[in-house]
């Protein structure tokens, strides 16, 4: 059994825009590799996928100030895949990914 490799498309302004250009974000489980990444949303989509870049999103420090002195707390961290898609090749990411495995959309 093929072990899940991409959690959710990350829906930002930036990604948004790159869409439109071939480029799309994916949040991935932190041991995988551009290999692996390339694979799954080969497999997932059906496209084309011409390269992969990783990166990983450092945790935020955030302070919430409350009546009773300031709350502390980090927001956790996570590893970011870039895919670019071969010319021609789109993904719809605002269908989830549970509906489309279920064959529902």
């Amino acid at each position: 059994m093929a072990r899940e490799v991409l959690k959710r498309p990350l829906l930002t302004e930036k990604a948004t825009l790159q869409a439109e250009k071939g480029i799309y974000h994916f949040e991935v489980m932190p041991d995988t590799n551009k290999i692996e990444v390339a694979d799954a949303v080969r497999r997932r989509f059906g496209v084309t996928v011409k390269s992969v870049r990783m990166s990983w999103q450092k945790p935020k420090h955030k302070t919430q100030f409350t009546r009773r002195g300031p709350r502390y707390g980090v927001k956790q961290g996570y590893k970011k895949a870039i895919v670019h898609l071969a010319p021609g090749n789109t993904i719809d990411v605002f269908t989830p990914l549970e509906a489309k495995d279920k064959g529902a959309l």
